[in-house]
């Protein structure tokens, strides 16, 4: 991933940028340490639809646990904790 100084922002203004993201997503650094990161507007798509399928690939399983019977009740969220704490779900 490419990176580039907040300093350099400062000084160049949104072209640093720009130019940054030519080659992918962009790292800024403040401090010596990455803060941020800039995405192009295709790239923040592509993520939010991607986190959005994977909700739902997991809310598919979920329900083909339910409809196969691999799921548990419990009498409330103490009864539920107490399986966890025991690895007895």
């Amino acid at each position: 991933m490419n990176s580039i100084p907040a300093q350099e922002i400062k000084r160049r203004g949104i072209s640093a940028v720009d130019d940054a993201l030519n080659s992918g997503p962009v790292h800024i650094i403040k401090n010596n340490r990455p803060s941020y990161v800039v995405l192009t507007e295709a790239a923040y798509a592509e993520l939010q639809e991607a986190q959005q399928e994977a909700a739902r690939a997991r809310l598919r399983a979920s329900l083909a646990d339910l409809e196969a019977g691999r799921t548990h009740r419990y009498a409330d969220a103490d009864a539920l904790m107490r399986a966890l704490d025991t690895d007895e779900v």
